[in-house]
């Protein structure tokens, strides 16, 4: 029987997954956008319950696919890792992203930059960080009681949702984890590992040179102790020998006691 392909419901509404564009509008935002969203995954890689997305579409209303943003990198703390199309908050207990990141770029415009402002503020969100690696300007809100209000960014300010500081006074910014640990590029994390690789077989190297040298120790006390054993042997064989010689003499009459 040949099956026949499914058809859609009419009255089902269609949340897109893309508009088509880029992520990004050049390498300097993309590597942003990366860096910051893969370091907080590793952040909380042992926690089940944070996921952690870049470019993905969070719709905040069922019914309404035009009510949609993509934030640059969003967190929702309270929601389980996994594989998502798009963000529906709906089909996760209500729970909006509670930090969202946007990493701005020549095209982003002052008009597009207050909407999201607007959408964030209305839709939940508890923190907001805008970053312009052109010229280094950091901006945050956070939640109060009307709102997302501007943060007076310190030198190092604690995001108080992940724990992370924000190093303001370096140029780039510089983002810290909370054991202090430095964010870090996917070069950076690379040449990390490869430096732990090689410091590991510098390792196994030594262990196996000290291996080597404690069995040529082993091997050489071993001749030793046979060599020692040897030696007693004989002196006890040349010791028998001289008692039977001088048992002999006796049996003889003479006294060995007296012979030079």
């Amino acid at each position: 029987m040949v099956s026949q392909p499914a058809t859609l419901n009419p009255t089902e509404i269609i949340y897109p997954e893309t508009d088509g564009k880029p992520m990004a509008n050049n390498t300097e935002q993309f590597n942003w956008i990366v860096a910051i969203e893969q370091n907080l995954e590793w952040l909380f890689a042992h926690d089940p319950n944070v996921f952690v997305a870049g470019d993905l579409f969070w719709y905040p209303v069922e019914g309404k696919p035009h009510i949609v943003n993509a934030p640059d990198v969003l967190v929702v703390l309270g929601r389980p890792k996994g594989k998502r199309g798009s963000y529906l908050q709906w089909r996760e207990e209500g729970i909006a992203p509670q930090v969202v990141f946007e990493i701005l770029s020549p095209g982003n415009t002052k008009s597009e930059m207050e909407r999201k402002l607007v959408f964030y503020e209305r839709y939940g969100v508890e923190e907001y960080y805008i970053y312009n690696p052109d010229n280094y300007q950091f901006q945050g809100w956070q939640r109060g009681d009307g709102g997302l209000d501007v943060i007076e960014i310190s030198e190092n300010y604690v995001s108080p949702r992940l724990g992370i500081r924000f190093e303001v006074s370096e140029h780039p910014l510089q983002i810290y984890r909370p054991d202090g640990a430095k964010f870090l590029s996917y070069v950076e994390i690379n040449q990390q590992l490869e430096q732990e690789i090689q410091r590991a077989e510098t390792e196994r190297q030594r262990a196996e040179t000290e291996r080597q040298r404690a069995e040529t120790e082993r091997q050489r006390a071993e001749t030793e102790h046979q060599r020692a054993e040897e030696t007693e042997v004989l002196l006890r064989q040349e010791t028998e020998r001289s008692q039977r010689l001088a048992e002999r003499l006796r049996q003889m009459g003479i006294n060995p006691d007296e012979l030079d």
